[in-house]
């Protein structure tokens, strides 16, 4: 049955994963949030949202995620704090989230779709809310949700919502996530997890690469990511996204990243993915604010 009447045009709302390309714990702040130094690159795997029209006062999922709350997830709050902030009255929505993206595996998508929903409300609700002002909404529901509002690839520092335009090679990742759910908060809670790490610059990154701090953390904890790093690595240098669980590497090409794919061991899960500098969330907006669907 159909969930209703779709909200704008008809084409899908894309929110693309991120790769952690480093990520350095420089500190912690009074409060117990870890400060970071990180460099967000996008990739095309994206989860595809649509947005179905709801009475006002209705804001719900009509997608059924396993373990996932309707009321926790991401998505419904983003809506809800969009509406509760906004200055008027606005529609209700129902919001359907086709999962692409690998869950609790360090890609983001949960921040990415709540990010998609702030943005296409803003258009599909009239708002035109300028993207600092959702950036600033966005952060309150994660610190990786401004980069994805902001659609550009970054380097960031604070808590990751200090963010600086990044240009970097947008190479062809595989990315691997091998049998195993990894908690963000268990990770950041670790007592040996490394939190003073000297802070670097964007020339040393890119000299350099940097590492990730979480990797020795995860590795101890959950073998089936050490396991995958060490599989992935006899292709290319691989490095753990965000506290993991995903794994990825840069390829040469196509036909070298899908060669490996061929040879993955049958309990994990593998993507050719590409990386990129725009999220195709900004060609999704732009082309919503060139107006209503011709064939609607």
């Amino acid at each position: 049955m159909s969930p209703g009447r779709v909200l704008g045009r008809a084409d899908p709302w894309p929110a693309p994963g991120k790769l952690n390309l480093f990520l350095h714990v420089v500190g912690r702040r009074s409060d117990g949030y870890h400060l970071l130094q990180t460099a967000f690159q996008f990739i095309n795997l994206c989860d595809e949202l649509r947005f179905y029209a709801r009475p006002p006062g209705v804001i719900e999922r009509v997608t059924d995620l396993p373990g996932v709350a309707a009321d926790d997830d991401l998505c419904v709050r983003a809506a809800r704090k969009l509406a509760a902030c906004a200055a008027e009255a606005v529609p209700g929505v129902a919001i359907e989230v086709e999962k692409r993206l690998p869950m609790q595996g360090g890609v983001g998508g949960g921040s990415s779709d709540a990010a998609t929903v702030l943005v296409a409300l803003n258009e599909l609700w009239g708002l035109r809310w300028p993207q600092e002002v959702l950036a600033e909404l966005g952060v309150s529901l994660g610190a990786d949700v401004p980069v994805f509002i902001g659609g550009q690839s970054a380097w960031a520092e604070g808590v990751g919502e200090r963010l600086v335009p990044l240009e970097v090679p947008e190479p062809v990742y595989l990315l691997v996530r091998p049998d195993a759910a990894v908690s963000t908060g268990d990770v950041f809670k670790a007592p040996e997890l490394t939190r003073d790490s000297a802070t670097i610059t964007i020339g040393d990154f890119l000299l350099t690469g940097g590492r990730n701090d979480c990797e020795p953390v995860v590795r101890r904890r959950f073998p089936a990511v050490g396991e995958a790093l060490d599989w992935l690595g006899r292709y290319a240098p691989a490095r753990l996204t965000g506290t993991g669980a995903c794994v990825f590497a840069a390829l040469p090409g196509e036909a070298q990243a899908r060669a490996a794919l061929a040879e993955l061991p049958p309990r994990w899960t593998g993507y050719v993915v590409r990386g990129l500098n725009r999220s195709p969330l900004v060609a999704r907006r732009r082309l919503e604010q060139s107006g209503a669907d011709p064939g609607r």
